[in-house]
């Protein structure tokens, strides 16, 4: 008996959502989503029979960003004025999540890789050329927290210093980083990005981690003063606006959404498809494992436990709650961004809320079906104590943090300022 393929598919709860504006890629000869998504479910395999490797590695290797770039993936949210094909999130969360079934790091980094070029695509048109013009499949790594001051100087900016946590950086050809920039008064400052082409910067290979360790999350290092034009600037406001700088030449209404009220999604994404691969993994295992014996006692099969029945009952019910989260919240924006509407405060830290809750059900339901693994899932080639470690990393990450996140929700809720990125 083939239990996955007697067993009811999980529910696609991305389909109620199919009206989602970016869904639809408005760039002629663009492939279609369906298209886009069958490479995705054909690379399952690969990636999953690899992902100890990507583990062990502490990257995602050049071949699997060879394919990821063949597939179309970090063209999916990249301007078409640069050969992209200008999709939107809700697009963007069912290609990613499809992947993260499959290897949890991998995904990251191409959710990572994929989501850089729609904001390399709300900064300056000189800076997109600066990046695109010459290699139009270049790809960007992030470390947004602005940890260096930035000198102000004549035409732009020089910066020395390092900047940890650039995920996907051993495969990036740009890098965006976090800094403080000088206001006109020479004494207050403002967060923002830079962005720095590779030969300006080295790696520092300090990634060693429990979880999310194929991920690459390595420490980008310009160890000398080091000129950034003007135009390679973009300040977190500018980000946080209906209107930043590239909507000049990017008229997509995608290029619109304010940086954080969907931006995060590309850090739940992978999480969302990591749960839907637990789940997956522990079916198959539930439908075959035999007890060898001791409390349980021996010959009864795993599946026939009612706590088991029930643990995977919960890990269904709290992946679908995450699923319709996100997808109503992003599916949301777009539709408000192409309606010309301004998303309110309100509805910002909402989605915050939303892709905070959303990684905690995710969590949830991974752990639900981790706790009735017993010692045969704790092995090094059963990729559910992987998945496990990696959910656990995904949901420790500050963004994503229920505590950091729901006190400032809180705080609203109560008529306080919430004190938080939103």
């Amino acid at each position: 008996m083939n239990l996955i393929a007697d067993l009811p598919q999980p529910i696609r709860t991305n389909e109620d959502f199919a009206w989602a504006p970016g869904r639809s890629s408005p760039v002629a000869g663009a492939p279609k989503l369906s298209k886009i998504m069958a490479a995705a479910t054909e690379l399952r395999p690969y990636l999953r029979e690899r992902a100890r490797q990507t583990e062990v590695d502490r990257r995602v290797s050049d071949e699997a960003t060879a394919l990821f770039r063949k597939a179309g993936f970090f063209k999916l949210m990249q301007p078409a004025r640069y050969g992209g094909y200008e999709y939107g999130f809700t697009a963007f969360t069912d290609v990613i999540s499809e992947l993260g079934r499959a290897c949890t790091s991998s995904s990251w980094a191409c959710s990572l890789g994929a989501i850089h070029q729609w904001l390399v695509g709300t900064f300056p048109v000189e800076a997109q050329d600066d990046v695109w013009k010459d290699n139009p499949d270049a790809i960007v790594c992030v470390s947004y927290a602005p940890v260096v001051k930035a000198e102000r100087v004549p035409g732009g900016y020089v910066v020395e210093g390092k900047w940890m946590w650039a995920s996907n950086v051993d495969n990036s050809q740009w890098a965006m980083l976090g800094v403080q920039l000088p206001n006109d008064d020479g004494k207050t400052v403002q967060a923002g990005f830079l962005l720095v082409p590779r030969q300006d910067w080295t790696i520092e290979d300090n990634w060693h981690m429990a979880g999310q360790s194929g991920t690459g999350s390595k420490t980008v290092l310009i160890s000398k003063k080091t000129f950034i034009p003007e135009h390679r600037k973009l300040t977190f406001a500018e980000a946080s606006s209906n209107m930043p700088p590239g909507c000049k030449v990017n008229e997509n209404p995608i290029y619109r959404i304010p940086f954080l009220s969907a931006v995060p999604v590309c850090l739940v994404s992978p999480l969302l498809g990591t749960a839907q691969g637990a789940i997956d993994e522990f079916v198959e295992m539930a439908g075959v494992r035999v007890t060898r014996g001791a409390v349980a006692g021996g010959g009864n099969r795993l599946c026939e436990f009612f706590p088991v029945q029930s643990r995977l009952a919960e890990a269904s019910a709290s992946l679908d709650a995450a699923r319709l989260l996100i997808y109503r919240d992003t599916a949301g924006v777009e539709q408000m961004a192409t309606d010309g509407r301004i998303i309110t405060m309100e509805e910002r830290i909402r989605n915050r809320r939303d892709h905070a809750f959303a990684a905690k059900l995710s969590l949830n339901a991974v752990e639900a079906v981790f706790a009735s693994v017993g010692g045969g899932g704790m092995a090094l080639d059963q990729p559910l104590q992987r998945m496990w470690r990696d959910a656990n990393a995904i949901s420790r990450h500050i963004s994503l943090n229920w505590d950091a996140v729901s006190s400032m929700v809180g705080q609203y809720l109560l008529g306080m300022e919430p004190k938080g990125q939103y």
